[in-house]
């Protein structure tokens, strides 16, 4: 009966209590604001235990979390997901663990060719690039085609006569090679029959999603493209819809692996644009493209994505996948084989 009587008493009080509602509902309110996720990838592949030695291992998990801390500081403050995805895949693109910037593969003409773009999931504005080679990082000249120019995509000495009038940074050449990537593309060619780690990583990318405090989501991806590739060729990853997507209605979704079948299934936008129309969970739709149309294409690869309510899914049908996450309920999290 006491006990009954406190809570009648309480229960009066904040019903005749106006300002004391409105505290409440204000701390219902500022909670919901600070959730945010964050998800990344460090490419898909033939990924495998037997080449990776513990210290590199712990190498390339290192990187992930730092990576993840760039991102997460940035929503936690209150931050964009724009900016957060930037900062996260800024970290990537200069660590040559990764087939992105710094650690870019070479093409048969053994050059560094990079890729990237970036879409705003609460305007549908995006920004991409494709075969620069002197941009430090290139999903700041995709953030920056997005913000400052009325197109969506530049190519080649356009793409850097854009960087040089907008102030990006920019490299020579040789700041690009790793000699590890170098080494691939000669096993790729035939010169060299040597066994090394990743010897048949044949393609890679780097990529964030996010969702901030206000509910926005934004996706990147940046990419290196494919060990040897042909002259001119251009993957998914610059194409909005294939390798890189975003929409606050549904998901944004950022790609990696072979990008001819990812462009063929629009894969990126297709995950989306199931859940839109056949009401479908973010990891159905997800695995509905990877696990089963990819596959059935036979294309290798994978996708990390978050949805309007801040899931976060990873999906794909590779040996491996390099993949991180964070959220306002969950501590920084790495994974590189299919058990982690």
């Amino acid at each position: 009966m006491f006990k009954k009587l406190i809570t009648m008493t309480a229960v009066a009080l904040i019903v005749s209590t106006p300002c004391l509602t409105a505290e409440v509902l204000d701390i219902k309110a500022e909670a919901k604001e600070k959730r945010y996720s964050l998800v990344i990838h460090g490419g898909a592949g033939t990924i495998l235990k037997k080449h990776i030695t513990p210290e590199i291992e712990k190498r390339i998990r290192g990187k992930l979390t730092k990576s993840l801390l760039a991102g997460e500081t940035i929503l936690k403050s209150g931050g964009s997901s724009l900016d957060a995805i930037v900062a996260s895949i800024k970290i990537l693109e200069d660590s040559p663990e990764f087939n992105a910037g710094h650690g870019a593969v070479f093409t048969s003409e053994g050059k560094n060719e990079l890729d990237a773009s970036i879409m705003d999931g609460r305007t549908l504005n995006a920004g991409s690039i494709a075969g620069v080679t002197t941009i430090k990082n290139p999903i700041t000249l995709a953030r920056a085609v997005m913000d400052k120019s009325r197109h969506v995509m530049f190519i080649g000495n356009g793409a850097e006569t854009f960087a040089r009038e907008q102030g990006i940074e920019t490299v020579d050449p040789s700041y690009f090679y790793v000699e590890r990537r170098y080494q691939q593309l000669l096993r790729a060619q035939g010169r060299d029959k040597s066994s090394a780690y990743f010897s048949d990583h044949r393609f890679g990318t780097v990529g964030a999603v996010a969702i901030d405090q206000e509910g926005n989501i934004a996706a990147g991806t940046s990419t290196g493209g494919m060990t040897n590739k042909r002259y001119g060729r251009v993957g998914d990853v610059p194409i909005i819809g294939a390798g890189t997507y975003a929409n606050n209605k549904s998901c944004g979704v950022s790609a990696t692996g072979h990008g001819e079948y990812f462009i063929r299934a629009t894969v990126a936008r297709s995950i989306c644009a199931l859940m839109e129309y056949k009401g479908l969970s973010l990891q159905e739709a997800a695995d509905a493209i990877v696990m089963e149309q990819l596959v059935e294409m036979k294309g290798d690869g994978g996708i990390i994505a978050v949805d309007k309510d801040g899931n976060i899914v990873y999906s794909f049908n590779s040996a491996g996948m390099y993949r991180g996450k964070v959220s306002q309920s969950e501590k920084p999290s790495t994974g590189i084989f299919k058990d982690n």
